[in-house]
């Protein structure tokens, strides 16, 4: 009897602690964070748990993608309803800048290190991240060399990129340092119909 009370009695603590999360609004940013720990082992877990799903590295980082496309439509919708100074953009730049300094804030509690764009193909962008926290305790062994636990990254930019109305192909590249191992290129083609979208919005000025 005693201990179906003390069963009872942690069954209804673990009620009332769920009913408080539920309770809680969200559009009041919450001051509690995930600890980093934490989070390098939930993010272990899922690469390892798509890892025993797929046949080969790109299947892999495919799969980390997917995940972060689901990860970043929940983001850009919960931006939306936070950022009372932040509207809906829907051009190229803006929606980059928004992507550099917003959301890399909501998610790591700092802006991405640079924003770039290629010099060779004016379609292309780059975000440089020079230390992700996500993938600071990420071991990748040898024989995965070129795999990068920032396709997770590139599936949250993704699918931000294509709320805000301008799809792109987004893909992550490892590109160590000196001094910085981590460092991770996110980049951004975006699709023909954006780019002469833009041209044509820029003629019109």
């Amino acid at each position: 009897m005693a201990q179906a009370s003390n069963l009872q009695r942690l069954d209804t603590r673990v009620t009332k602690r769920s009913t408080m999360l539920l309770e809680q609004s969200v559009l009041r940013p919450r001051h509690d964070k995930v600890s980093l720990g934490a989070f390098a082992l939930l993010f272990g877990e899922i690469i390892r748990y798509s890892q025993n799903r797929v046949l080969g590295i790109q299947d892999l980082e495919g799969k980390l993608n997917e995940i972060g496309k689901r990860v970043g439509l929940r983001v850009f919708e919960l931006l939306m309803l936070r950022e009372k100074n932040v509207h809906r953009e829907t051009r190229v730049l803006p929606t980059l800048m928004f992507i550099n300094t917003v959301v890399w804030k909501a998610l790591f509690d700092k802006q991405a290190d640079s924003l770039g764009r290629s010099t060779e193909n004016e379609d292309e962008y780059m975000i440089t991240d020079n230390e992700p926290s996500i993938i600071k305790y990420i071991s990748v062994p040898k024989e995965m060399a070129s795999f990068s636990p920032g396709a997770f990254l590139a599936g949250i930019v993704e699918a931000i990129a294509e709320s805000c109305q301008c799809p792109a192909r987004v893909t992550s590249h490892l590109v160590p340092a000196d001094g910085l191992p981590l460092k991770t290129v996110i980049l951004l083609k975006f699709s023909q119909q954006v780019m002469e979208r833009e041209k044509r919005l820029d003629a019109g000025k």
